[in-house]
């Protein structure tokens, strides 16, 4: 499936920042170059969340069992351009769903392990997925993800009519006919490691021969929410996502068969763009780390011999306030660290640098390709570092990042639409370039609104120039109605919706609540129906019954109120709302 415009396809392969490779593309060549390098190893304490034993894959183990279930997704009527609804948490299996679908053309498309009924149903619903991919523990565990997936396979059918196929991998240490046995009494397909038959490998072979996944058609469609409400799908090509993992490896300095260690959920877009990708380019080793426990995370870069990982901002803090977690960590090794999804503070980006000789790269991105990076590399000074990101592709500003010499951006006045040149005047960020997407899926209206007169994307984040010879951007807030909790995008138009359908609510506005540890958590400001009540436990209790929602986008905090303050024409106010956080604290 190739969504991208011929012309842009024709500009952005005669400048150089597209060709032919894909993500499978390059797993293979690894596989050829280094077969006994360690290529993936799972989170050390995966029994816990997933069950089965961790496992340590080299290249040439890694790429047979990526073949293998390559194999297994066409045996059970997987065809190219055919969708594939993945759901599962950090762990070999969800790289390799990754490098198998890329290797026959399926589109992946990565859900967060929180989801549920509501955006589930959404998505399936949208895509007509063929088929949905979980697991099911073998060691007594609940399989909560499973029942769900096999109830929203009848609910969704593919694109044919028929029910999606459930695919689940067995995470137990249990034969493969016997979870095939199982599997079948359940109504679903069992996965284990090397599962597929030699014919189905004959058959994958035989396919391969005849055909070539081209490098721009869609690998990954990944979701965002935003202030429509629901998520938003957006597609983008094997050429699309690899160019910000170009820019992680330039900006991080990563050599060769660099270590590295992923917190980030593997269904989140900066994973594929911050590890995946940059894992492939360099030919490392990826270790996974799942859900985030911070003794199992120090040990994991101590034991792994880390080179290069990404935190959160509230993390960095901890460990540079806490000398009994720092004497953890091995900085001789780990000598670089991305950040971002919140502003870094340059007390902590200084104290990494002078501390423990640490460059914390600053980024900005977001699922629709929009990309700035703050290295060392251009920005020396790690007090400039934390708050300024240099203004690549606007004319005159260089970068040492390759991606800049393709990349272009501005910043516009939401008002008037006016271009800002002058320093210190607040405006729209907007950018295009070889890694920004081409559209939302199945959504023309919301399209064309993403995009301005001359093409560029509009981020919704707005940006001032500043700097002594005007060479930078400094992030001052966003327009999108989003609430970022620990790195995810929450809409609160979404949250909105789901919480005035409660009995007791005549209306209500979601806004951020400042945390230290996650950025923000999510407030919800109700106005009751007359003589009614409304407390925090009553209404968390209602969404998770009646609107199945994502645990982490239930309100944290409520505050009551007689009205809604609006303006003229009646839109809500939400800056006063978060002026009233403070004295209600």
């Amino acid at each position: 499936m190739i969504d991208v415009p011929a012309g842009a396809i024709a500009h952005y392969t005669a400048a150089g920042a597209w060709g032919r490779q894909t993500f499978a593309g390059l797993m293979a060549a690894l596989r050829e170059k280094h077969p006994d390098r360690e290529a993936l190893v799972d989170a050390a304490d995966r029994e816990t969340f997933m069950g089965g034993a961790p496992r340590r894959l080299n290249y040439a183990q890694a790429w047979d069992e990526v073949r293998s279930l390559a194999a297994m997704l066409m045996a059970h009527g997987m065809k190219r351009d055919d969708v594939l609804c993945m759901q599962l948490p950090n762990c070999n299996e969800a790289v390799k769903a990754y490098l198998a679908c890329a290797l026959v053309g399926v589109v992946i498309t990565p859900v967060p392990i929180q989801y549920r009924e509501h955006e589930l149903g959404h998505i399936l619903g949208m895509t007509r997925a063929r088929a949905i991919m979980t697991w099911r523990r073998c060691d007594g565990g609940a399989n909560p993800q499973l029942e769900r997936s096999l109830a929203l396979s009848r609910l969704h059918p593919a694109a044919d009519g028929t029910p999606a196929t459930v695919l689940a991998w067995y995470t137990g240490d249990v034969p493969h006919a016997q979870a095939a046995a199982t599997a079948r009494a359940e109504g679903h397909v069992s996965l284990t490691p090397g599962c597929a038959t030699a014919s189905q490998l004959a058959v994958l072979d035989a396919w391969l021969s005849a055909n070539t996944v081209d490098a721009n058609e869609t690998f990954a469609l990944c979701w965002t929410s935003g202030t429509e409400g629901l998520p938003k799908g957006v597609p983008r090509s094997h050429n699309q996502w690899l160019i910000a993992p170009r820019a992680v490896a330039e900006a991080c300095e990563l050599a060769d068969g660099v270590r590295m260690l992923n917190p980030f959920p593997l269904t989140n877009p900066g994973s594929l763009s911050g590890m995946v990708g940059p894992w492939l380019l360099t030919g490392g080793t990826l270790v996974q780390h799942q859900p985030f426990n911070l003794e199992v995370f120090l040990r994991q870069l101590r034991e792994e011999a880390i080179d290069y990982t990404c935190a959160t901002p509230a993390l960095l803090a901890s460990l540079l306030q806490n000398e009994e977690l720092a004497r953890q960590v091995d900085f001789t090794r780990l000598r670089h660290i991305a950040s971002g999804a919140a502003p870094l503070s340059e007390w902590m980006v200084r104290g990494f640098a002078e501390k423990f000789g640490v460059h914390i790269v600053n980024c900005y991105g977001s699922s629709e390709g929009a990309a700035l990076y703050s290295s060392h590399r251009d920005v020396p000074d790690p007090g400039e570092r934390a708050q300024y990101f240099p203004r690549m592709g606007s004319p005159g500003f260089a970068s040492r990042l390759t991606i800049a010499q393709w990349l272009q951006s501005r910043l516009v006045d939401a008002e008037t639409g006016e271009t800002i040149e002058a320093p210190g005047r607040p405006g729209e960020l907007r950018v295009k370039g070889p890694n920004v997407f081409h559209g939302y899926y199945k959504a023309p209206e919301l399209s064309a609104a993403a995009f301005d007169e001359q093409g560029y994307y509009r981020t919704g984040d707005v940006f001032e120039i500043a700097g002594a010879r005007n060479e930078f951007y400094r992030f001052v807030g966003r327009t999108k109605d989003i609430v970022i909790r620990g790195g995810m995008n929450i809409s609160s138009a979404e949250v909105e919706n789901l919480i005035q359908g409660h009995p007791k609510v005549r209306e209500t506005a979601v806004i951020g609540w400042p945390d230290e540890r996650l950025g923000e958590r999510v407030c919800a400001v109700v106005v009751p129906r007359d003589g009614e009540s409304l407390t925090l436990e009553e209404l968390v209790a209602w969404l998770r019954e009646h609107g199945k929602m994502a645990v982490y986008k239930l309100p944290e905090r409520l505050l009551l109120s007689d009205g809604l303050p609006r303006n003229p024409t009646g839109k809500v106010l939400k800056r006063e709302l978060r002026r009233l956080l403070p004295a209600q604290a």
